[in-house]
């Protein structure tokens, strides 16, 4: 009898470490991976990041149990050159689509997406909402990029049509009778979160790991008139209903509410389907907030503590927010300061699916950093430029703490020192002249011309 003690004691050790094998296990079985990117969302504009007016409980979740980064960055200032740096891991002076003008660039054949590298590791891939990297008979098309399941809008500007009357299903067009002759009877962004919810349904009896990327419209700005509260079209205005605010402001409010309850219901159905402890959710947005049209995005603070907006190199422009859970890998509450972005997604997902990472990325993975870990290699820098076809070429490089901009091809170099002044304030170019030879070095070295954009002029080091 005295042996029972024992025994029962040894036992409860042998079930604690049964236990701590199935919380550890997620880290050693290659997760499945699901990105929900915003459309336009400011950094400003979530609860977690400082906003007060504007509900987000669900994301705000999604970052109480998962890990918030304060540095990280989209692709781009602006839609589809920021989406094909998530996709190929090259920045915007290597990669195919640099900018939204002109139509018609889009990724070839010779392009390497995420989804390629996850789909050759035996992971079931789908995307559903805008695209903005190909049409829907070219070599850009998602099916002809890694994805098995597609379901939205293929073109840019298509994606601006909350009522359209048709979407593609792949390479077939489905057409939305109900919204011919401007009836707006059905809500876009509530098909693509049905068929997204449809895709992790199935996955459930499918052994394969998956793949989903959710590229909402939301917020952005609709086809209607800038100067129209229609510019930002939602069915209701609730919660916002009875606030004190222009019409415009409810219906920008109510649409990131929107995304946020689509979150809801993403981690409700991952719960629900038993598919929540081996899935990375990341949510992010692909630029910071538009400015030109009749909401006014200082109504919310929508760039937060940050200088500038979608267009912009500064902060306000290319900084976005970005929350990633991992249950049993990522240790909840965490706020990390690690500077990554988008260029990072593609080696990221790479490693984490146990793939070889392709030689030649301008990214570097941050899978030590979703495990708590120290980061094996970090960019020497991170660029974007914009503009490529307007008047004025923008540029912007971080390197360390030290961020460049130059604003037009024959401007000044604008020099600012991040870790003192996140709102970059004070150009501290002329204190600093050794650091602005070398970010205009390294300014040179990013940009390679592409035959698809006219070069900038050759700038004097």
């Amino acid at each position: 009898m005295s042996n029972i003690p024992i025994a029962l004691g040894r036992w409860a050790v042998v079930c604690l470490a049964l236990l701590a094998g199935l919380r550890a296990a997620p880290s050693s079985a290659p997760p499945n991976i699901v990105f929900i990117l915003a459309d336009d969302v400011g950094y400003g504009e979530i609860g977690c990041y400082g906003q007060r007016e504007i509900q987000t409980p669900h994301i705000d979740r999604l970052a109480a149990e998962g890990v918030r980064f304060t540095q990280f960055y989209a692709g781009s200032t602006v839609c589809a050159p920021s989406r094909s740096v998530l996709m190929t891991g090259l920045h915007n002076g290597h990669g195919r689509v640099r900018d939204n003008l002109p139509h018609g660039v889009h990724l070839t054949a010779d392009d390497l997406t995420a989804a390629e590298i996850l789909r050759r590791q035996g992971y079931r891939t789908g995307a559903m909402g805008k695209w903005s990297l190909g049409q829907h008979d070219d070599a850009g098309a998602p099916w002809r990029q890694g994805f098995e399941e597609f379901f939205g809008y293929v073109d840019q500007d298509h994606a601006h049509s909350y009522h359209t009357d048709f979407l593609w299903d792949n390479d077939r067009r489905i057409e939305l009778a109900a919204n011919r002759d401007d009836r707006r009877q059905v809500y876009v962004p509530h098909l693509l979160l049905d068929r997204a919810l449809e895709f992790l349904d199935r996955a459930r009896s499918d052994r394969r790991p998956f793949f989903l990327y959710y590229p909402t419209n939301l917020p952005h700005k609709s086809e209607h008139s800038p100067r129209s509260p229609d510019a930002f079209i939602v069915p209701s205005d609730r919660p916002y209903t009875n606030r004190d605010w222009p019409q415009v402001e409810k219906n920008y409010a109510a649409m990131v509410t929107l995304i946020d309850e689509q979150v809801g219901r993403m981690l409700d159905r991952l719960r629900t389907l038993g598919l929540e402890n081996n899935t990375l959710v990341i949510f992010s947005s692909d630029n910071g907030p538009y400015g030109g049209s009749i909401h006014r995005t200082e109504f919310f603070q929508g760039a937060g503590p940050l200088r500038g907006l979608k267009r912009d190199m500064y902060e306000g422009g290319i900084r976005v927010p970005t929350i990633a859970r991992w249950p049993g890998v990522i240790a909840p509450g965490r706020v990390d300061d690690t500077v990554a972005g988008f260029v990072d997604f593609l080696p990221t997902v790479a490693e984490l699916a146990g793939a070889e990472i392709p030689a030649g990325l301008d990214g570097v993975s941050f899978a030590p950093v979703l495990r708590g870990q120290p980061r094996r290699q970090v960019p020497e820098y991170y660029y974007w430029d914009y503009g490529h076809v307007r008047a004025k070429f923008r540029q912007a490089l971080r390197a360390g703490d030290w961020k460049a901009v130059r604003n037009g091809r024959k401007s000044p170099l604008e020099l600012y020192d991040l870790s003192t002044d996140l709102a970059e304030v004070h150009d501290v170019a002329a204190r600093h002249p050794d650091v602005v030879a070398r970010l205009t070095g390294l300014l040179e070295e990013a940009y390679v011309p592409s035959p698809d954009y006219p070069p900038p002029a050759k700038r004097a080091r």
